[in-house]
């Protein structure tokens, strides 16, 4: 099969192209820079491909939650080819992408991105044996004091959660740190992979259906409370 993937949901934009059995890559941390970035990436993945828009099955698109700004823009790049080229779309939690930096070992994955305003997203993986991943809680924005954790015995954390709250997500943890990788960002060559388990099980959407997911509807601080902070 042949799928593009986008993900544009945190600094870093990627964007990733299965074409049959191998999977090939673009990926520049380059904040305000995506809109500028994620098509000609796109096209270059193409081309070196040697296949052109119409040959692809399907669009992927790291859905959310990240920043407002950057999830908006990788949705609506994904619909706008869909709908071009009349095709579905896949999309794929841009946390469960980020779980997927994390070595495949046994440790429970708290995957963590920074989400402005004191907050954080976060979720909580495991490995599955298929190579995939098994969810052990739900997708959430909190304050990392509040974040609520399933117990395991070890952990890996990945995300900018991490650089920014180090210390309070320690101390959050029901079991040993094994690793932690702040400087990680969701890729769309995982969200290529969990896409592809996606639209071989019959999970893709048309354009319409695939939304942003935010977590939370407010996407800036009042005067006011920027006056307090």
């Amino acid at each position: 099969m042949n799928l593009l993937a986008l993900e544009t949901s945190t600094e870093a934009c990627s964007v990733a192209l299965v074409h049959g059995e191998e999977v090939i890559a673009r990926s520049e941390l380059a904040p305000r820079r995506h809109a500028e970035l994620a098509l000609p990436m796109a096209d270059a993945l193409l081309a070196e491909a040697g296949i052109g828009r119409h040959a692809l099955d399907a669009i992927a698109v790291g859905r959310g939650p990240g920043a407002f700004t950057g999830v908006r823009l990788g949705v609506a790049l994904a619909q706008g080819m869909a709908l071009a080229l009349d095709r579905p779309v896949v999309p794929v939690s841009s946390l469960a992408a980020l779980a997927l930096e994390a070595p495949e070992d046994e440790p429970a994955i708290l995957a963590v991105i920074d989400a402005r305003m004191g907050e954080v997203y976060a979720a909580c993986y495991r490995h599955d044996a298929a190579g995939g991943l098994v969810a052990l809680d739900e997708e959430r924005v909190c304050l990392p004091q509040a974040l609520e954790l399933p117990e395991a015995d070890r952990w890996i954390i990945v995300g900018s959660g991490w650089s920014t709250y180090a210390d309070v997500l320690r101390g959050r943890l029901t079991g040993a740190l094994v690793q932690a990788h702040g400087e990680r960002y969701p890729q769309a060559r995982h969200v290529a992979e969990l896409a592809v388990r996606e639209f071989r099980a019959g999970r893709a959407v048309s354009a319409e259906q695939a939304l942003p997911v935010y977590l939370r509807d407010k996407v800036a601080l009042t005067l006011a409370e920027q006056g307090r902070a």
